[in-house]
């Protein structure tokens, strides 16, 4: 039998953070934008951008939500060790998205748009390589609902990169939907987990660790 430690309080609390800060921060940003600010047209970016308005706002916001990926990353220990990383990437990568913000006007960095492509990509694939087998597995971690959740994030993701390719109408809203998605996935797959959690130690009695055990076969514990 091979343990698989649970997923701790904290973990709850930065996935739960991590979609909070990053919506909480692009609608206050907007609301202190001059004028009007259309977040259908324009994106994230453009509020922590050199040139906006009060754009620590929504670069503290990028970083907090960085912050909050990686330390789910580290929470996460049922899920397979390839996609805690991919997790834990994709967050460091944010810290950098707010760290090279894009120039004033229609400028463009370079180190932003690596940034930003890495976490975009990491964050939609983490759960294809994050899944595990066993017996009482937590419903975020199923084979199926990984693949399914990453099918999903990346289809969002590939309709933001269509419109910013295109010069599209809705760049921003297709940019929310694929960012706001990647941030409360993890939550979900951690709620699974805690239940499961609860669930399982409500039903047999506690083993050495606090641990949930899957057969031999599945998965790599984790890091």
């Amino acid at each position: 039998m091979v343990p698989v430690r649970d997923v701790p309080w904290w973990g709850v609390l930065s996935s739960a953070a991590a979609p909070v800060l990053l919506v909480g921060g692009w609608t206050v940003a907007a609301m202190l934008q001059p004028g009007s600010f259309d977040q259908v047209r324009q994106t994230i970016s453009a509020l922590a951008g050199h040139g906006a308005a009060d754009r620590q706002v929504m670069g503290l916001a990028l970083l907090s939500v960085g912050v909050c990926h990686v330390l789910t990353g580290l929470a996460l220990r049922p899920a397979a060790s390839p996609g805690r990383v991919l997790l834990m990437t994709g967050g460091v990568a944010t810290v950098l998205v707010a760290a090279f913000p894009v120039p004033a006007g229609a400028g463009r960095s370079v180190p932003h748009t690596v940034a930003a492509a890495v976490a975009f990509v990491t964050l939609a694939a983490w759960p294809a390589v994050g899944w595990r087998r066993g017996p009482g597995l937590a419903w975020g971690l199923r084979a199926g609902v990984c693949a399914g959740a990453s099918a999903a994030l990346l289809g969002l993701l590939g309709w933001f990169y269509v419109e910013l390719a295109a010069g599209g109408l809705q760049v921003g809203l297709a940019e929310r939907m694929a960012a706001g998605a990647q941030a409360l996935w993890p939550l979900v797959v951690v709620l699974t987990c805690y239940w499961r959690q609860s669930l399982a130690g409500g039903l047999q009695p506690a083993l050495p660790g606090n641990a949930i055990t899957v057969r031999p076969g599945g998965r790599d514990p984790g890091i």
